[in-house]
């Protein structure tokens, strides 16, 4: 893992989750320069809101400020969300060693 200024350094495309239902594919990849974030959900309509509020409080959690992120959700749970995120990002960061799973997002 690469530390600039206090921010995550995303290095490559990274992903976690699956297609599957009650689950979400997230992807991390490189950004431009801010957050970049796609949310495709079947129930974008009724939990959305909810949704992008996870993933960037996740994000947030994690200190990344630069990446572009897209979420594809069938019905995942926030802390589906959360795990996924924070696996995607630990994957793109180059993070394998030493992971404090669960003690960056509480």
């Amino acid at each position: 893992m690469q530390i600039r200024r206090g921010t995550m350094l995303i290095q490559k495309a990274a992903m976690a989750g699956t297609l599957e239902s009650s689950d979400a594919q997230v992807t991390v990849e490189p950004g431009t320069g801010a957050l970049e974030l796609s949310i495709e959900s079947n129930v974008i309509h009724q939990f959305g809101r909810q949704i992008r509020r996870t993933v960037l409080d996740t994000l947030t959690r994690l200190d990344v400020t630069d990446a572009r992120i897209t979420v594809v959700d069938k019905g995942a749970l926030d802390c589906t969300l959360k795990a996924r995120v924070e696996c995607a990002v630990y994957r793109s960061a180059g993070q394998t060693e030493h992971l404090p799973w669960g003690g960056a997002i509480q």
